[in-house]
């Protein structure tokens, strides 16, 4: 299995509305995100400790935060904030 991102909970219908511009900051910061967690966390699989803390991102157009789930290799996108205006 190897490290990838996915939207989790409501973020996946919130990004179905969402301006493209928003989701292509969204998921550019997601797949940084991705390969720094890859990176820290090289044998993901056999963690047996307790995940970091989510976080906030600031993006252009919104925020969006995030959860890495170490023993998944994912890092789950769990809310999505546009401003939109």
């Amino acid at each position: 299995m190897s490290w990838k991102w996915e939207y989790a909970f409501g973020a996946e219908d919130a990004a179905r509305t969402a301006p493209t511009d928003f989701l292509a900051a969204v998921e550019h910061k997601a797949d940084e995100l991705v390969r720094a967690a890859e990176a820290l966390h090289v044998h993901g699989r056999a963690h047996d400790g307790f995940d970091p803390e989510g976080h906030d991102v600031i993006v252009t157009g919104g925020m969006f935060r995030y959860q890495v789930v170490v023993r998944s290799e994912r890092v789950y996108v769990v809310q999505i904030t546009c401003l939109g205006f």
